[in-house]
């Protein structure tokens, strides 16, 4: 199934203009009534204000229009472990042991089925583009499928299916943690196996065969430093550069893994990617959780970006990361939904700075239009799509209306925008979302996935039996 509801060129192969009128729109620092976007070839053309009804032809979006939000980080399969992990106690290497359960039930066709789904209940809650974080990447012995790349491409399939873009960020995995004899780390588990490309210029061997299209990037990521040996770290952060693509990494998300890094390394997870040039403008830190005040100038003064995952950060007990301090040293914030405990932006951006007022006991971290920020245009730069994450001429015409009349919604005048979006709404309350001009999800309801709660159910109840 094409990624398209309406075709998107003229029998002669000239592009398609349609035009869609925004009874209210967020334009980046105000809300705007009676917007018109004039769309061709899947980018926003032109942008008319001051127009008080639909003109002829335009498709109405009734509501307050957003740019298209950007999930930065997604484990597609961790949906699979909503609800079934919320029995008893445990800690984040408990949970890990669930989720390792689950990783080794999936096939290319499950996996599939599974991703579509889940990337269709994002694009229902107003996600336009996924930074899919993907190391599942053999059979579970680790056997290569006779096509290296079938997990990859089943993920690559299933976002284009759902109607959503995806950077993929096809992630070295290569040991199962920091352990003791010459080389420090520990060959992966039985669990693991499916993970792992054995170095990371075998990793950089088959990721080189993906091949991206404007719908599907190709990035990179290093799972983390216990999983990537210090001395392949710099394969992998110059297989990015050279493609000038993004490079994403776990970092210092328990005090376990920065406990063990400093016993093997002498040296903060931090650090030791810093000596392996692996920071940079083009590299995303997932978590930043337990980071040391001179971690955060590391990262601050390299440009390194932070992608905060606050209702995974909390479901799993991880803690709060300095995200404003982390802001404050010059890293730009995105964000993720990563495990699926929760697929809903407007709440990662809410926590964030509701997270940040438990710690301190101060409101007013972060100003909303800054927290949409960083679920749109942040988060889309981010995902290697610079251009994205704006209602203006030349960006990609992803867009989501988000009702201004449910019982979350209803009240605040339409001026308060950003608040509305960000304190007020929720997945929810998501009506509209359009990606590269093409109507996704239409009144509530996507068309491409007939039911998406169906698809879940039955993707979901085949990892479980």
């Amino acid at each position: 199934m094409p990624l398209t509801t309406e075709p998107t060129t003229e029998p002669t192969g000239r592009p398609v203009t349609v035009t869609y009128w925004l009874s209210h729109a967020w334009l980046g620092t105000h809300v705007e009534p009676g917007v018109v976007l004039e769309v061709t070839g899947g980018r926003i053309a032109g942008v008319r204000t001051g127009i008080d009804a639909p003109p002829p032809g335009a498709t109405a979006l009734r509501g307050l229009t957003l740019p298209g939000l950007a999930n930065a980080h997604s484990h597609a399969f961790h949906r699979a472990l909503r609800s079934t992990v919320q029995v008893g106690s445990g800690t984040f290497w408990t949970w890990r042991e669930i989720m390792y359960q689950v990783a080794s039930r999936l096939t290319p066709d499950s996996y599939f089925a599974l991703a579509r789904a889940v990337y269709a209940e994002m694009a229902l809650a107003g996600i336009t583009a996924v930074g899919e974080f993907h190391y599942l990447h053999h059979g579970p012995d680790g056997t290569p499928y006779d096509n290296p790349n079938a997990m990859g491409e089943a993920l690559i399939a299933a976002a284009r299916e759902a109607g959503v873009r995806i950077t993929l960020l096809d992630t070295a995995y290569l040991a199962a943690g920091f352990g003791p004899g010459p080389s420090r780390y520990q060959q992966p588990d039985r669990h693991q196996m499916r993970f792992s490309d054995r170095t990371a210029d075998g990793w950089a061997e088959r990721a080189s065969l993906l091949k991206g299209d404007e719908h599907a990037l190709i990035g990179a990521a290093i799972h983390s430093v216990r999983a990537v040996p210090a001395d392949q770290l710099a394969t992998v952060a110059d297989w990015a550069r050279e493609r000038q693509v993004p490079l994403h990494v776990h970092l210092s998300e328990q005090t376990a893994e920065n406990d063990a890094c400093l016993a093997a390394h002498g040296r903060t997870p931090t650090r030791l990617l810093a000596d392996h040039g692996v920071l940079g403008p083009g590299t995303t830190g997932v978590h930043n959780t337990h980071l040391t005040d001179q971690d955060i100038a590391l990262i601050g003064s390299s440009a390194t970006g932070t992608c905060m995952c606050p209702t995974t950060e909390r479901d799993l007990a991880d803690g709060i990361g300095p995200a404003a301090a982390l802001q404050g040293a010059g890293s730009p914030l995105s964000l993720g939904s990563d495990s699926h405990a929760v697929i809903d932006l407007f709440e990662e951006a809410r926590a964030m700075e509701l997270n940040e007022r438990l710690r301190t006991r101060t409101r007013g971290h972060w100003t909303a239009a800054a927290l949409l920020r960083a679920a749109s245009a942040d988060g889309h730069a981010a995902l290697g799509r610079p251009d994205a994450g704006l209602l203006e001429p030349g960006a990609p015409a992803d867009l989501v209306t988000v009702a201004l009349d449910s019982v979350r919604t209803a009240g605040p005048v339409p001026r308060l925008g950003a608040e509305t979006a960000v304190f007020a709404a929720s997945a929810a309350d998501v009506r509209h979302t359009v990606v590269g001009g093409r109507h996704i999800v239409r009144d509530g309801h996507h068309a491409l996935v007939d039911d998406v709660p169906g698809a879940l159910v039955k993707a979901v109840a085949a990892l479980h039996h």
